[in-house]
């Protein structure tokens, strides 16, 4: 039998399995090891056996079925494709109903804690997540969201499991459409944005190397001025903004051809995807 604990005392005694340890799981896999989590404490599932073999040769923890995961861990993370999430709550959830103390945590992006709650026994507490490839540097930002039967304690836990891949936030589970297309997308609009700009410096004369050796340590300073500085970014764009320059001439050419306005559209275009995932999963 499973030694269960509170999640707010020795977090660590619970058992986590990464169903569907693609890449995004494998994040979390990774995340938990370099923190110290005990690999005995980690199971994971993988759906073709060449994947399981990798995963279990490069972090050492056991690659086990879905029956062998609900009825080891304490904490079942799905990590699987929102369109395979159907096909896998219909064998998950009469595994569950066999041992109903599970926490569930949801990485499918689009997917409302309301999709799992059909396929789980009632009360099952349902977390749902939403993190980004920054993880692969510990520089993740991941917002955490209860189910209606999730407590302060599964929140916790969730902290907790995601905090070593970078930063944690809470918002209410409405917001999160919003939040996958700020962050959980946001780090393909700035590789979108250096590889534009390292083109211009190309046109501009600049071997390619250099150009994407300015850029990358322009926008690794920018961030950390941003988080660091606690000033708004117009405060901070505004300071190397000087009066007839060369930076105002490159924000009007930016605002002539509508680059916020596209920003705008481009996330909304990112929410609305979202929410079709999960209406096309109903």
């Amino acid at each position: 039998m499973i030694n269960r604990v509170d999640p707010w005392e020795g977090i660590m005694a619970n058992t986590i399995a990464v169903i569907g340890a693609g890449k995004i799981g494998e994040l979390l896999l990774s995340g938990l090891l370099r923190s110290g989590w005990p690999a005995d404490r980690l199971v994971a599932t993988a759906r073709r056996p060449e994947r399981a073999a990798e995963l279990a040769d490069r972090y050492g923890i056991r690659l086990v079925d879905t029956a062998s995961a609900v009825a080891t861990a304490d904490v079942l993370a799905i990590a699987v494709k929102p369109q395979d999430a159907a096909t896998l709550m219909a064998d998950l959830g009469p595994l569950v109903a066999v041992h109903p103390d599970r926490l569930v945590i949801s990485l499918c992006a689009g997917l409302p804690t309301s999709f799992f709650a059909k396929w789980l026994p009632d009360a099952t507490p349902v977390v749902r997540v939403m993190t980004n490839t920054p993880a692969l540097v510990d520089e993740a930002m991941t917002a955490i969201s209860a189910g209606p039967h999730a407590t302060a304690a599964h929140l916790a836990l969730a902290e907790e499991m995601f905090a070593p891949l970078g930063r944690t936030i809470r918002v209410p589970e409405s917001q999160q459409d919003a939040v996958t297309a700020l962050s959980g997308s946001g780090p393909a609009y700035f590789f979108y944005l250096v590889e534009a700009m390292t083109d211009a410096g190309i046109l501009l004369g600049l071997p390619r190397q250099v150009a994407y050796d300015l850029i990358v340590q322009t926008a690794i300073g920018s961030a950390i001025m941003l988080r660091d500085s606690g000033e708004h970014p117009v405060k901070l764009r505004e300071a190397v903004t000087s009066p007839a320059g060369t930076t105002i001439n490159a924000i009007r050419e930016l605002e002539n051809h509508g680059v916020r306005a596209a920003f705008l559209a481009a996330l909304e275009a990112a929410r609305d995807r979202a929410k079709q995932i999960a209406d096309q999963q109903a």
